[in-house]
């Protein structure tokens, strides 16, 4: 008999039964860790977040307007009524945001949505928390749904929006649309620049962009209602602080016909420019080219008008006093924009491009001191 130990014959099933399970289990524990690794690959294509371009050109403008000087202030206590194609909460850059108001003069449903994704976009440069960073993301924020799916909306309707703003008691009314003055407003009036003119008369801030047109199709002045001279008109800069070629030109001199008043200081157009070219935004639907949501850049002087809004929001609540300052603090917050804005070179006067300057938030607030 030879000395070397074998294995009993007995005891070979219970291990091979061993050897199995541990296979199995390291099996199970591979294929585990391979749906996870694709589960995890899926879910990074479906909320990807904004690209690395994109963060460090929001950084780049908050830069710009002097936003990243600004410490501690997130227009917390402020309340604010975007008019726009109304808003998707499922965004995930607006997984925080609660709205505090929201009316369809639409389709009158009673929960929110945006089947134009304008309306999102703005409201994602103001409260954007998690890809990007609103402006003043804390503010309370207020939509009216005046714009269709196809970003279009009549004078009546956005009026009836603007009133609700009024009614709803807020401190400042933002309003990244515009149409083409009439000509003849001051003569027959007009129900748009009517309803600004009745919150200016409640003592809230009406922010409202300049318009797209600019260059060869420029018909020549400021959209409605960023024409009333109680509104504050926004224009659009590029990433270097330029005028974007597509802001719209101020016409502030007097004219018989279309009948126009000479226009004056404060409040000649536009007041103040800020980013309005390929600006971070966030997006849904078709923009999102097979996801439900997306972030991107975005060109135009609507998103520009979110800025200066979400910039008086911090100044709200840095000073919030202002907010129940009537008339007389509106007249004062024109003349401190115009003040504190950064003019180009050369630049001593108002400009019918570039406003009274670029925004600039700090200085916005020493001013205003």
């Amino acid at each position: 008999m030879d000395d070397h130990t074998t294995i009993p014959n007995a005891e070979i099933p219970d291990d091979m039964d061993f050897i199995k399970k541990v296979t199995v289990v390291a099996i199970s524990v591979f294929m585990i860790a391979v749906a996870w690794v694709i589960w995890q690959f899926l879910v990074d294509e479906l909320t990807a977040g904004p690209s690395a371009e994109a963060l460090q050109r929001e950084r780049d403008y908050d830069a710009l307007i002097q936003y990243e000087s600004v410490d501690g202030l997130s227009g917390e206590g402020v309340d604010v009524c975007m008019v726009d194609s109304g808003i998707d909460t499922g965004h995930p850059d607006l997984d925080n945001l609660v709205l505090a108001g929201w009316s369809d003069f639409i389709g009158s449903s009673s929960e929110p949505y945006d089947d134009n994704g304008h309306g999102t976009m703005m409201a994602g440069i103001l409260v954007a928390s998690e890809g990007y960073t609103g402006i003043a993301r804390d503010v309370d924020l207020y939509v009216a749904k005046a714009l269709s799916g196809t970003g279009q909306g009549d004078d009546e309707t956005v009026a009836e929006a603007i009133d609700w703003c009024v009614t709803s008691g807020v401190d400042i009314i933002s309003l990244s649309l515009g149409g083409n003055a009439s000509g003849f407003s001051i003569i027959l009036g007009d129900a748009v620049e009517d309803a600004v003119d009745a919150a200016y008369d409640a003592g809230i801030v009406v922010v409202a962009a300049a318009g797209n047109d600019g260059g060869s199709d420029d018909d020549g002045d400021v959209a409605s209602p960023g024409i009333v001279s109680t509104v504050i008109c926004v224009g659009g800069v590029d990433i270097n602080g330029n005028i974007w070629s597509g802001s719209s030109v101020g016409d502030n001199g007097a004219r018989l016909w279309p009948p126009k008043l000479a226009r004056n200081s404060p409040n000649e157009k536009p007041e103040v420019v800020a980013p309005g070219h390929k600006v971070p935004v966030i997006m849904i639907g078709e923009d999102c080219e097979g996801s439900e949501y997306c972030w991107g850049t975005s060109s135009g002087t609507s998103a520009a008008t979110v800025y200066v809004t979400g910039a008086i929001a911090l100044l709200f609540e840095e000073y919030p006093d202002l907010q129940d300052g009537g008339t007389d603090m509106l007249d004062n917050l024109k003349q401190w924009i115009a003040d504190s804005s950064k003019k180009k070179s050369g630049q001593e006067n108002h400009d019918d491009y570039y406003g009274y300057g670029l925004l600039q938030i700090e200085a916005l607030l020493d001013e205003a001191a």
